[in-house]
């Protein structure tokens, strides 16, 4: 099946539908923005429109009533939503009952399922394009009265066999109507008034369906029958699903395509084979006579076959065998036809349709005939409900398609599936209400029931007896007889009466009874802000999301013996949200369960969606071994099932044993080793674990540390009070971030201002009932400023935790464990990062979620006697991830780049053995980065050797030699191994930093970021005595020539490679300029690593560029003109500072600035000193080649010369445009405010006074802040 194929038609189709009905609503004057009144002229049988065009549009004839309908439909809608929404809602319903019913048509004709077997959207002949039932709509069994045949035969000889095709269309619709009444109903009058179907449109929907989708996907023999009903329902769905969650809040009409999710087939057949199947097998074994196994005979060995999802149960205990013997005895008596199944949430009924197969399996096998079973599973067995009248629809139609491959005249029977769309009622006068009776009350109270049925669907409460039911159903019926005599008003109300009723007395009769198996795939979302009241009100334990409201309702569906399966979320089984709701579930029985992870359904990616599928008794049974499939360890849903079918990884256990841990996990696969830890003290008893600051708009109050002045950034203050009197702004911020152990992910910094004043101010200010009780918003600040542990509360891999030290402020997704005591805090570091905490977190939080209140149950062995040596691993594990972190300039204590390292002036030290056998030199940059390779190398063995030493110790000390092992994966060891091509960009944008004075050669660390420039930076004449040169740091220098001095201590010492003058370096495809960013690269690479070796360093660094080029400065000019900005917004996570002013894609300007620099005239300067020279060299080189083409001989010279020209005129004329931007601001001298950050200044220097935009800057898309509307 070509699922992407059918996902295209899908989307497309509900595109195409919906753009086709709100055109043809157009040609009738009803818009989604306003519905056009008849003009003056207009009479009762025509009435014109205008509707812009010029001539006004014509509604003749049935057609004006059908107008009226539709127009009466929108303004009904329009009670409860704005006219534009409402008109959308009726369009879209249009459209969707129209695609039901060409995917219907298309179904029933590729199994030859319709009545007279004429194909009504394809031919039998493959090559013809036009419908059979348009070539031969005679010899179908359609009645024609005779002026029908006459405009028949007039459109085929006029050629009109579109209008042929929607006629033929609408009539096999109606034609199937009492055949399938649930789908083919009576159509809204405006419904096919707006129908504007072709088949000769080959950008049509009948085209694609019928050319886009192999007809083998149809085939029942193919089980196409769920398989393409499903996918297409879900496909439809795509971008109402989408739009919906995008808007962040779902209204009433969203919630059927916001829940929407086909199950994968190999579920539900697990589903209904180990509830159903196991509820028949079970039956057989209460008839057994000697044994009451769940193989007692033929009728078990013959249908176990034919389920391969069935588990069989783990042996058990004598008294369990008891307790189930006793159970399977009550069922001896059973038959079939008493088997009561439902799916309250049945979407396109994949569930049903598989439990039909099953039905059909057990009435063989009892003796039934294949009609009479399928006919005794549609009025007895199943039953099914949704929200959705789409989904109820498609459900509808694949059960009786179900029926009809095994019973071909069950479509003229007369026989309906027990199904409904959960629905609202209609209205109904006080009148007709009168006509019950007696029975009157209850008639509003069942009206009442379902007031707001489509918000709530099946999770209402039911509560009528079925006598109650019974006597209703009677009286309608007697009402219905009586209206067939009665004068007309009386009989008007009657009709009213039972039309009104007669829904949700079905509805009632479903959603009431009881059932012995109830099996569901129920949606996964939050209630919505309706639902939520009613819900917390009923369902306390699961009201966090439907899913779990529904395994609470599904219990309550079931008799007392019955069995329950569902797939949902696996959330239930682990968060503290759901405790309540665990402990319920306690007083039934799990049975079995497929725990399936992650990417368990293969349209959804990430690690957000994990579900669990399970079986649940409805009667407790004390020491009941489950049995256990875990699968989370396959990433794909075939490697689930193919895990599944091998019987790997099942666990079999009491489910007792769960309130042994914290919180009840549904913790299947933990031994009894692990779970006597939990006696144990934990964390919670020794530390302080918990969230911190949640700043209410981190927009405002947060910063990366690299975007703001350096000197209002304060990184070690003791406590609050330090802070105060130094008058720091700016403050560490943990706020979690990657997979990292030990240290590191330090990146954010906070507004701590005046002790947070700015944020306490604003969040009194946002939640005014807080008073000055802020805490809920800014908690434990108490423990602000302390050294502690840190970690990445949300994490789709296991997590990890790192040490920092005194001065940051802790937050909600970088939560803190603290302490006094610092060996403590060392020994915790080291405890936690082992893999026994891994499986620990596993074992009760084994989601993406890892909150402190998880962290505070870990249990905690302290061995005094190994802490000091578990201390020792720890601080060298501290330093040795201090030391990778601090190697990359996006650390705050960043020293030097890692390769600018003293050279050995000789060749000795630098000449190596390669493998061949040959000698060669190394170039002092491939020395540089040899000598870091091994330095990384080394870190990294000896971080895993450590780490793998304390998995081994506390192992020990928490007695699980015989669960785990010490090794460590080197995907877990989170210090980095060397990475060439990383590596030289890493060195190239260090050099760019020392070209704007960031940093210096001379002087470790941070040099300037946001000062004065002229405090750390000078330059003036460098003379001595004797006129010759001064050297200093290994670096000659001529005298009496223009010096840059940088700032060192309280020392001005001359610097070897002077930052720029002006803030303002040009990248150029041709070297232009003598001081563009290439020529000064070269330049940087001369004095750190010689002028004798400058060729071979430069070939070395182009060649780990890998970029195009002939010459090494080629191929480094491409990477700064393509890739250099790119990868520096990458690693400055999309708040660069260095800002590329870009003219556009012929790259006739760029040219980089640094913010910190930046000031009002960086603009000016920009264009007066750099674009205008462009443009300068831009018109000589055009001018040469002008020359050239004029001059030359050579064919080739001119062609090249030609094309030259050509480029150089785009480049001309770009840079004439870019300069008018570039003009217009400078005049504004638009300067920029460090501490906003680079969203805001970015927009900032890129917006006039009047608030028009001009795009100066590169990527501002991604980079600036949101424009305000």
């Amino acid at each position: 099946m070509n699922k992407s194929a059918i996902k295209t038609f899908a989307i497309n189709a509900r595109r195409k539908l919906i753009d086709d009905v709100t055109f043809q609503a157009g040609l009738l004057g009803i818009t989604e923005k306003e519905i056009a009144s008849p003009l003056k002229q207009s009479t009762a049988d025509l009435q014109f429109f205008d509707i812009g065009t010029k001539k006004y549009a014509q509604v003749a004839g049935a057609r004006i009533r059908q107008r009226n309908a539709l127009v009466a439909a929108i303004r009904e809608k329009a009670k409860e939503v704005d006219h534009g929404k409402a008109f959308r809602l009726v369009m879209e319903e249009v459209a969707y009952t129209w695609f039901n019913r060409l995917i219907a048509i298309r179904f029933m004709e590729v199994n030859d399922y319709l009545p007279d077997h004429v194909r009504v959207l394809s031919s039998e002949n493959p090559n013809k394009l036009e419908p059979d039932i348009v070539t031969r709509p005679f010899d179908t069994d359609l009645s024609f009265a005779p002026q029908e045949r006459d405009t028949v035969l007039t459109m085929k000889d006029e050629n009109k066999l579109d209008e042929l095709f929607r006629m033929l269309f609408i009539k096999r619709c109606d034609a199937l109507r009492p055949m399938l009444p649930g789908l083919f109903e009576h159509t809204t009058e405006y419904a096919e008034l707006l129908l504007s179907i072709s088949f000769m449109d080959t950008d049509g929907v009948v085209y694609h369906l019928t050319h886009d989708i192999a007809e083998s996907d149809f085939n029942v023999a193919q089980e196409g029958q769920v398989e393409i009903i499903g996918w297409l329902y879900q496909y439809y769905n795509t971008e109402p699903k989408s739009e919906a969650f995008a808007k962040g809040t779902v209204t009433k009409d969203e919630i059927p395509a916001v829940t929407q999710l086909f199950t994968p087939d190999w579920i539900v057949r697990y589903m209904v084979e180990n509830s159903l199947g196991r509820l028949w097998m079970e039956r057989n074994a209460g008839t057994a006579r000697d044994e009451y196994d769940e193989y007692p005979g033929d009728a078990n060995e013959y249908l176990s076959h034919k389920w391969k999802y069935y588990i069989f149960r783990a042996e058990q205990p004598p008294e369990v065998e008891e307790q189930l013997r006793k159970l399977w005895k009550d069922r001896a008596e059973m038959t079939p036809e008493d088997i009561r199944f439902i799916d309250p949430c049945m979407g396109s009924g994949h569930i049903l349709v598989y439990a039909f197969d099953v039905f059909m399996q057990i009435y063989l096998f009892q003796g039934y005939t294949p009609r009479d079973a399928a006919r005794s599973i549609l009025q007895n067995n199943l039953f099914g409900a949704d929200i959705d009248k789409r989904a109820y629809q498609l459900a509808y139609f694949a059960v009786m398609m179900k029926a009809r491959q095994y019973n071909r005249r069950i479509l003229t029977e007369g026989i309906s599936p027990n199904l409904v769309a959960v629905q609202s009622p209609g209205k109904i006068s006080s009148g007709a209400l009168k006509r019950l009776g007696d029975l009157e009350p209850l008639g509003k109270r069942l009206l009442n029931t379902f007031a707001e049925a489509e918000e709530f669907g099946s999770i209402l409460n039911v509560e009528f007896t079925g006598r109650e039911l019974n006597a209703l159903d009677a009286k309608l019926d007697e009402l219905s007889e009586k209206a067939l005599f009665a004068n007309l008003l009386d009989a008007a109300e009657m009709n009213e009466c039972v039309f009104a009723l007669e829904p949700m007395l079905k509805q009632a009769q479903i959603l009431g009874q009881k059932y012995h198996v109830t099996v569901t795939n129920p949606p996964y979302m939050a209630p919505t802000a309706k639902q939520k009241p009613f819900v917390e009100k009923n369902y306390p334990a699961s009201k966090a999301d439907l899913f779990a409201v529904f395994i609470e309702k599904c219990g309550q569906m079931l008799v007392p013996n019955g069995y329950q399966a569902m797939i949902t979320m696996h959330s239930w089984m682990f968060l503290s949200s759901y405790e309540k709701l665990r402990l319920k579930l306690q007083q039934s029985t799990i049975v079995n369960m497929a725990h399936l992870g992650a990417r368990a359904f293969e349209e959804i990616g990430g690690e957000v969606v994990q579900t669990t599928a399970f079986v649940l008794g409805r009667k407790h049974i004390a020491d009941y071994k489950g049995v256990y499939c875990r699968l989370i360890e396959s990433t794909t849903q075939q490697g689930k099932e193919d895990m599944f079918l091998a019987g790997k990884n099942r666990y079999s256990t009491d489910q007792s044993n769960f309130s042994k841990i914290p919180g009840s996990p549904v913790a299947y696969w933990v031994s009894e080793s692990f779970t006597s830890l939990f006696d144990e003290k934990t964390i919670r008893d020794i530390a302080f674990a918990g969230i911190g600051m949640r700043t209410g708009d981190n927009d405002r109050f947060l910063r990366f540390w690299h975007e703001i002045e350096r000197s209002k950034m304060y990184c070690s203050c003791a406590n609050a009070e330090e802070a105060l009197r130094v008058h720091a702004k700016w403050i560490p911020y943990n706020k979690g971030g990657e997979f990292r152990r030990w240290y590191g992910n330090n990146e954010y910094v906070v507004n701590w201002e005046d002790d947070g004043k700015e944020i306490k101010d604003n969040t009194r200010k946002v939640y005014p009932q807080l008073g000055d009780n802020l805490g809920w918003k800014i908690s434990n600040e108490q423990y602000y400023f302390h050294e502690g542990i840190t970690w990445t509360v949300v994490s789709t891999k296991k997590t990890s935790f790192r040490r920092y030290y005194q001065g940051a402020i802790i937050s909600n997704s970088g939560q803190s464990v603290i302490s006094d005591n610092t060996k403590l805090l060392d020994y915790l570091t080291g405890l936690l990062n082992t893999n026994i905490v891994a499986d620990i977190l596993a074992i009760i939080s084994p989601t993406i979620g890892f909150e402190s209140g998880y962290i505070n149950k870990i249990p905690v062995i302290y061995n005094k006697s190994k802490s000091a040596a578990i201390q020792k691993l720890v601080n060298h594990n501290i330093n040795y991830s201090r030391d990778d972190w601090d190697s990359f300039e996006t650390s705050w204590d960043f020293q030097r780049h890692p390769l600018v390292i003293p050279i050995p002036s000789g060749e000795k030290e630098r000449t190596v053995v390669n493998s061949g056998g040959d000698t060669y030199v190394m170039c002092p940059v491939e020395y540089a980065y040899t000598k870091w390779m091994l330095a990384c190398d080394a870190r990294f063995n000896q971080l895993k050797a450590n780490e793998e030493e304390l998995n081994r110790i506390f192992i020990d000390i928490y007695g699980l030699q015989d669960e785990l092992t010490p090794e460590v994966e080197d995907k877990d060891v989170t210090v980095r191994k060397a990475d060439l091509k990383r590596d030289i960009k890493s060195l190239i944008s260090y050099a760019v930093g020392c070209m704007f004075g960031r940093y210096s050669l001379e002087r470790e660390g941070l040099v300037f970021a946001g000062e004065n420039f002229e405090d750390v930076f000078k330059r003036n004449c460098l003379k001595d005595n004797d006129g010759s040169r001064l050297t200093f740091g290994g670096i000659s220098i001529a005298i009496n020539t223009e010096c840059s001095y940088v700032k060192v201590g309280d020392d001005w010492v001359p610097t070897a490679f002077p930052p720029d003058a002006d803030n303002c370096i040009p990248i150029t495809d041709t070297p232009y300029f003598e001081d563009d960013i290439v020529s000064r690269f070269v330049a940087f690479v001369k004095v750190v690593y010689g002028e004798d070796t400058l060729e071979e360093n430069l070939q070395f660094i182009a060649d780990a560029l890998g970029n195009k080029g002939d010459t090494s400065r080629e191929v480094i000019r491409n990477y700064f003109l393509s890739d250099f900005f790119k990868d520096h917004e990458k690693i400055y996570q999309k708040r660069p500072i260095y800002w590329l002013f870009d003219s556009g894609k012929q790259n006739g300007f760029k040219a980089l600035v640094y913010m910190h620099r930046w000031n009002a005239d960086t603009i000016g300067n920009v264009r007066a000193e750099y674009l205008e020279r462009m443009q300068k060299k831009l018109d000589s080189e055009q001018e040469r080649m002008d020359a050239i083409i004029e001059g030359s001989s050579l064919a080739r010279d001119i062609t090249r010369a030609q094309k030259q020209k050509e480029k150089l005129r785009k480049q001309a004329k770009e840079c004439a445009d870019y300069a008018q931007k570039l003009s217009h601001l400078a005049n504004y001298r638009l300067d920029i405010d460090l501490d906003d950050g680079v969203k805001v200044n970015y927009r900032k220097v890129q917006t006039g006074p009047n608030g028009k935009f001009f795009e100066i800057l590169a990527d501002s898309k991604d980079i600036m802040v949101k424009e305000k509307k």
